[in-house]
């Protein structure tokens, strides 16, 4: 029997959204919001721009880009860029996880444009090959979320393209090199790699991205939140601060402390390093343990942010998909009823297993000492289970 951990994580937030805030946050960072202000107010609308600003800086955005506020998180930000941006183009779709699975859904059954779908089981990549980058608009996450797949990089898509590539980045962006000569829109939201509040969505923009919205007219009904165009015109206004509808003041604070928080540490460079230090702590302990597998099949795609993880002992497969789910379930409740490990059970839709957050925000030292205790609860769950045969 695996001995019970002395050693316990620091901070037990392991969640792939909302994630662990910064190391040392307290509610005091938000002290200086503006609550009770109106968000047009000169001081509103001073923090929405600094936020714009402080994202150009530490997300490395390129200076001819616009990057906007907009309502509803990752997912209002991409239906907007799909709404108010498809249709003068073919448009292809790629889709290996849940969030994917949603784009697809939104150009086939709500926009009715009949796309080119691209889509494979979790844990691996379609053929980036087949995608025509060239002559197509293109929707697709950078990095899956549900899945613990990324795009390695973004060599598969055409320099000389005629179509837009729409990039739902939001468990990527701060963790992950971002290709933006390769990218036309993309979006994140505060609440994954920078520990923010949810609710806000980051609209970002090429300069191809802004003449496509001032020269097409889309056939469909626009509601108002996704209205980025007037007279044919950007409303420039939006990419300044001047949000479409009431934004929480008290988000936006808390998105400027984890911003100013990243500049302090080194900015982009630190963030990608904090990440990836803390996936390779996950990583090799899966190397050394035979009872646990990625999700992802290629080491390649391996996700640096939201790492998907499912049961590989054969003893446990042996008995059915349903004993399997079961057993991750058991895992998951019984490090909660510990304290050690909150919220890391696998994405609803996905295969079940474990999906541990590595993001910036998380500290090394607390996923080295998770693992003893992910050891210890296999354990258990595995002598739970011979009982009980």
């Amino acid at each position: 029997m695996t001995s019970r951990p002395t050693q316990r994580p620091r901070v037990p937030h392991f969640s792939s959204g909302p994630c662990a805030k910064r190391p040392g946050w307290s509610p005091a960072a938000l002290a200086d919001a503006a609550l009770g202000r109106s968000h047009r107010s000169p001081l509103g609308k001073a923090k929405l721009a600094r936020a714009i600003d402080l994202t150009r800086s530490v997300l490395q955005v390129p200076a001819g880009y616009r990057i906007g506020i907009v309502p509803a998180s990752d997912t209002g930000a991409v239906e907007m860029a799909m709404w108010t941006m498809l249709g003068p183009k073919p448009v292809e779709v790629a889709a290996w996880e849940a969030f994917g699975k949603e784009w697809v859904t939104d150009a086939l059954k709500q926009l009715k444009i009949a796309p080119r779908i691209h889509q494979t089981p979790y844990g691996i990549l379609p053929d980036l090959a087949a995608i025509d980058t060239q002559r197509s608009d293109v929707v697709f996450t950078w990095n899956g979320t549900a899945a613990g797949v990324k795009v390695p990089d973004g060599d598969w898509i055409a320099a000389d393209r005629e179509g837009l590539t729409i990039c739902d980045a939001t468990s990527a962006a701060f963790a992950q090199p971002l290709p933006w000569d390769k990218l036309d829109v993309v979006t994140f939201s505060w609440q994954k790699v920078m520990g923010g509040e949810a609710a806000h969505g980051m609209l970002i923009l090429s300069p191809r991205a802004v003449a496509r919205l001032e020269s097409h007219t889309p056939s469909w009904p626009l509601p108002k939140i996704f209205r980025l165009t007037k007279d044919g015109k950007l409303i420039e206004g939006i990419f300044k601060g001047d949000t479409i509808n009431t934004p929480s003041m008290l988000a936006v604070e808390d998105y400027l402390d984890t911003l100013d928080w990243a500049e302090r540490i080194g900015g982009l460079p630190a963030l990608h390093a904090r990440a990836d230090a803390n996936a390779r702590a996950i990583y090799d302990w899966v190397a050394r343990t035979p009872w646990i597998a990625p999700l992802a099949v290629d080491p390649a795609t391996y996700s640096n942010t939201g790492v998907c993880l499912v049961i590989a002992d054969p003893d446990v497969l042996a008995r059915g998909d349903a004993a399997v789910s079961a057993f991750a379930a058991g895992i998951v409740e019984r490090l909660d009823r510990e304290g050690v490990a909150l919220d890391i059970g696998a994405y609803r839709d996905a295969p079940a297993g474990l999906r541990i957050w590595c993001g910036a925000t998380v500290e090394t030292a607390d996923l080295e000492a998770l693992t003893p205790w992910l050891d210890w609860a296999f354990a258990e769950e595995k002598a739970a289970l011979t009982r009980a045969a």
